[in-house]
């Protein structure tokens, strides 16, 4: 998959040579190509940004260097413009992302991008939450990594990004290593048994029981979706409907 950057800061993408990411770009199965939109503009002085029009505070990124950066580099497929006001990042947006050999993602600043760099390039707009950031640097990163997960070959061969609690539509249940017992704190017994089958009912309802209380919404959802559960399953789930 290739994922092209557009961004006024290519030096903050760094994290994306490390760890999963770095190891997908490493065998080819990630193309992440950052582009520094300064180096496209027609400014002597390398500006990228402007006062607004009709006045107010801070600048504006200017449409002139965002468009030539995406042309120039003959980009195709898919427009992101990481932006508050957007749709919000989900896994069902991520995985559909996922599918796409190419996707351009660009970053805003300051106050924002000229409007008509949107509507020209006809950018679709993601955020990842209901609060504002300095840049669209970061919310990129999520962007990045969110996805990457669900391109085959980006996990190890063990692992799957389906298998994660939240996209099974529960929170994930706790998560214990060695040692055995620290400052009076004990792994549960369950865990220690044998016994995968009683190990894999505990889980799950300490997932219906940290979904319930920590996300209630996503717990209300979980009920309604309709679940091929066992008789034990189902005596469990009973004591979490009240």
């Amino acid at each position: 998959m290739k994922i092209n950057i557009l961004t006024i800061f290519p030096e903050m993408f760094e994290p994306l040579n490390m760890s999963m990411l770095g190891r997908a770009r490493q065998n080819g199965i990630l193309d992440i190509n950052i582009v520094d939109i300064r180096e496209y503009t027609e400014d002597k002085h390398k500006r990228v940004d402007d006062t607004p029009y009709g006045g107010g505070a801070g600048m504006v990124m200017q449409v002139q260097p965002i468009l030539d950066a995406c042309r120039k580099s003959k980009f195709s497929g898919e427009i992101l413009y990481m932006s508050p006001r957007g749709e919000i990042l989900s896994g069902e947006i991520a995985m559909e992302l996922s599918k796409k050999s190419e996707i351009t993602i660009l970053c805003g600043h300051y106050e924002g991008v000229d409007e008509r760099a949107i509507e020209i390039l006809n950018a679709r707009e993601i955020s990842i939450g209901d609060y504002v950031l300095t840049g669209g640097e970061i919310p990129a990163m999520v962007l990045i990594d969110t996805v990457a997960r669900f391109v085959d070959g980006v996990l190890a061969s063990e692992e799957s990004a389906l298998d994660e609690s939240i996209y099974s539509g529960l929170l994930e249940y706790p998560q214990y290593s060695k040692p055995r017992e620290y400052e009076g704190k004990e792994v549960p017994s369950v865990l220690l048994s044998g016994n995968h089958q009683e190990i894999d009912l505990w889980r799950w309802e300490q997932s219906l029981k940290l979904t319930k209380e920590k996300r209630p919404d996503l717990f209300k959802k979980y009920l309604d979706m309709n679940l091929k559960l066992s008789k034990k399953e189902k005596e469990i789930l009973e004591k979490y409907r009240m």
